[in-house]
């Protein structure tokens, strides 16, 4: 194996976490980190295919970090602008 493996396959830390991320309270969503994540993960998604040969590997580890930040975004911009909040203060008293 080699770096071009190794590299992209090491940073598949990230994604993960971002996944499994995807299920906790919305409140510790950090919108400026989210932001900073999906710019991250476009930028290396271009790299990756700018670069001879192509990087499939590290291409699809930063869409999958793309794409669970973008749901972390939603689920950010949902909760503190959208009534999500209140919603869920609501659901909660009547519980």
């Amino acid at each position: 194996f080699h770096v071009d493996f190794w590299g992209p396959a090491s940073n598949f830390g990230i994604p993960i976490a971002a996944v499994m991320d995807v299920k906790k309270d919305p409140e510790i969503i950090s919108g400026r980190m989210t932001a900073a994540l999906c710019g991250y993960s476009g930028v290396f998604m271009r790299y990756a295919f700018a670069v001879t040969p192509a990087n499939y590997l590290l291409f699809g580890c930063h869409l999958v970090n793309f794409s669970a930040q973008a749901t972390q975004g939603y689920r950010f911009v949902n909760h503190w602008y959208m009534g999500g909040r209140e919603k869920a203060l609501e659901n909660k008293a009547k519980e």
